[in-house]
């Protein structure tokens, strides 16, 4: 049995640098990432995020908890130990301000499309 989930894409640039984006991969390759920052999602209800690339664009899967609030999770995990931290070391690779936010960098998708609906 499966438990009802919500799922959230997103998408967001990289600069077009080949060495940032290398750097990047590597940021979030296995292992890689901060474990106060995977806590942090696992603790607002995120239950597993994938991101893949092409180019310079990222495309996020976010998979949650049924009764997921989006916005007030966003804002809670802003507060997240190291969360600010490591917001400030990837905003080195990201095309956007470094005073965005992660909600304002990475930009909600709308699903146009499901098999079988």
């Amino acid at each position: 049995m499966h438990l009802p989930i919500l799922r959230f894409c997103k998408t967001m640039e990289l600069r077009n640098d080949p060495a940032l984006i290398e750097a990047y991969k590597k940021a979030h390759a296995k292992g890689a990432a901060w474990p106060e920052i995977t806590q942090g999602m696992k603790d607002v209800g995120i239950l597993d995020m994938e991101i893949y690339l092409i180019g310079t664009k990222l495309f996020m899967i976010m998979d949650t908890v049924a009764d997921f609030d989006h916005d007030k999770a966003m804002a809670e995990l802003a507060t997240k130990p190291r969360q600010s931290e490591w917001e400030a070391h990837m905003s080195q690779f990201q095309d956007a301000s470094a005073d965005a936010s992660a909600d304002q960098k990475w930009q909600l998708m709308e699903r146009i499309y499901k098999m079988g609906e």
